[in-house]
């Protein structure tokens, strides 16, 4: 179930760039370097999204990169302790990524990409492990699978139709 925001510029949004990579294409006249700028943006409260931006300038790929992370944004069930409501394991690609639920005073213990996502959507304990493929762009977009599909407790009572209490 994916969940979308219509209306982004109402977040106080912070970006952060978790990949540039070098692009050439070898023409007859030599060689084109172009870049892509793997972005994701979050308001540190229950919102994030990832975006590629590519250009022939650094800049331009940032910042074509933070308006299609923008335009991807979800909103994230986040627990009274900054965690997760339950635990799952994202996929995109062959990289997946093990998002488990921590109580207080963990802190976040993730690698580089996924790290990244979590701090911007605002997760204050929560333990991950990248399996598979280590691509930081596979493992950013599994990251965000696995906390789109996160259900809370009241969503599951209520596709089970029984009360909280009974779950």
């Amino acid at each position: 179930m994916k969940r979308t925001i219509v209306d982004p510029s109402q977040l106080e949004l912070v970006d952060k760039v978790v990949a540039i990579k070098r692009v050439t294409k070898v023409v007859k006249g030599g060689r084109n370097m172009r870049f892509t700028a793997l972005v994701v943006v979050g308001d540190k409260n229950g919102h994030v999204g990832a975006g590629l931006g590519k250009a022939a300038e650094i800049p331009e790929a940032i910042r074509k990169g933070k308006e299609d992370a923008m335009k991807k944004l979800i909103t994230l069930p986040l627990d009274e302790n900054g965690s997760v409501p339950h635990d799952y394991i994202g996929k995109f690609g062959s990289a997946s990524v093990l998002l488990k639920k921590s109580s207080e005073g963990t802190g976040i213990i993730a690698g580089g990409p996924a790290r990244v996502v979590l701090e911007l959507a605002g997760f204050k304990n929560i333990r991950t492990k990248s399996l598979g493929s280590n691509n930081k762009q596979n493992v950013v977009l599994a990251t965000i699978d696995g906390l789109s599909n996160l259900k809370t407790p009241e969503e599951v009572a209520a596709l089970r139709g029984i009360s909280v209490s009974e779950l």
